[in-house]
């Protein structure tokens, strides 16, 4: 069995990569005095997902796991958008492309178990799966919006909405992570908070035509 600090360990890991992410975003735009949308952004986001569905599995925690698996493909879509995916070779495109796919196929094996352990868990009760997943799904929706927005303007870009729809979700995982008394979750979101409120204000500082 691992230890909960090695499991923990694995969790910060995951919310390192993500507020790495999300620090080298807001100090471009910062610099550039406008939202932009930098490459180290997509593939800090990639290597983020990664560590967090391990954390998620590890954790038992089903909300963690859909949200990382809604979001991991966009980040995937960004890489292109932005000319990296090309360059990363057949053999490690495959397997960012397989191993999502593969790991859920291994946890939906046994599906009783898998029932048992993210939806009948003794140590989370299923309103607090379904509140934490509600959260991860708002907070996962930026992304759709962002994937959306992007494919009509053809170019990757973080809009206003995404920013909105990042408080909003941000808000919701915080209150689960403290209901779940999960540090990572906490931590994790609160210098992210911080940014999308900067974000936001620079959003509204360019004209309302580009304000999608």
């Amino acid at each position: 069995m691992i230890p909960s600090w090695a499991i923990f360990t694995i969790g910060f890991a995951a919310q390192a990569f993500f507020t790495a992410r999300t620090f080298f975003q807001w100090l471009k735009s910062e610099r550039a005095k406008r939202v932009v949308s930098p490459s180290s952004y997509w593939v800090l986001s990639v290597l983020g997902a990664y560590t967090m569905f391990v954390y998620g599995v590890l954790r038992n925690d089903f909300s963690i796991i859909l949200g990382q698996l809604i979001s991991y493909y966009i980040y995937l879509w960004n890489l292109n958008a932005k000319g990296i995916w090309e360059k990363l070779g057949l053999v490690l495109q495959t397997v960012l492309l397989a191993t999502p796919v593969v790991a859920a196929l291994l946890l939906a094996q046994n599906g009783s178990e898998f029932v048992h352990n993210f939806f009948r868990n003794d140590g989370i009760p299923l309103w607090l799966v379904v509140f934490g997943s509600l959260g991860q799904v708002i907070f996962t929706l930026r992304f759709v919006y962002q994937w959306a927005y992007s494919r009509r303007t053809h170019v990757s870009q973080l809009p206003l909405g995404f920013w909105i729809i990042s408080l909003i979700g941000s808000g919701t995982i915080v209150a689960y992570g403290i209901i779940r008394r999960d540090p990572v979750l906490i931590l994790g979101q609160a210098f992210g908070f911080m940014t999308y409120v900067r974000n936001l204000m620079l959003c509204l500082k360019r004209p309302a035509d580009e304000q999608a």
